[in-house]
């Protein structure tokens, strides 16, 4: 059982224009520098997990994963991932495999070092919690 409440899947998404400019050795501010280490900025990070994660689909349903919902929440401290998720059931036949497949996914990445996924059950999954599109895609009314 986990008591972290879950958060909607986020889509906030950072550019380098919104990184900040370092002063340069004339103590003016130079040009914005943004890192080729993609840890050292968290959003970023997210960012590229969730790419990832988008990539993964249950067999039986043409949505990936983080618009069906089972995404509760990515976790990123440093080079480390952890993505907390669910599925729709515990009876859900690719139990077995979906976890995995997540975490070899976000493990690909450039820039994480370890990767880890906790699957929870509580609170349930439930059709609320699928993104606008999946319930377009699935035929679900909005």
């Amino acid at each position: 059982m986990n008591d972290r409440e879950p958060t909607q899947p986020s889509t906030h998404s950072q550019s380098a224009d919104q990184t900040a400019a370092n002063p340069d050795s004339s103590g003016g501010n130079g040009p914005a520098v943004v890192s080729s280490e993609p840890w050292t900025n968290p959003e970023f990070m997210k960012d590229q997990v969730v790419a990832a994660i988008k990539t993964c689909y249950d067999p039986e349903i043409p949505v990936n994963i983080y618009e069906l919902g089972l995404i509760y929440d990515i976790l990123v401290e440093g080079q480390d991932v952890t993505v907390i998720m669910t599925l729709t059931s515990p009876m859900c036949p690719v139990a077995g495999i979906l976890p995995g497949e997540v975490e070899e996914k976000v493990r690909e990445l450039d820039g994480v070092e370890s990767a880890s996924v906790e699957l929870v059950w509580e609170p349930q999954w439930t059709p609320d919690r699928m993104t606008e599109e999946a319930r377009l895609e699935l035929g679900f009314d909005l």
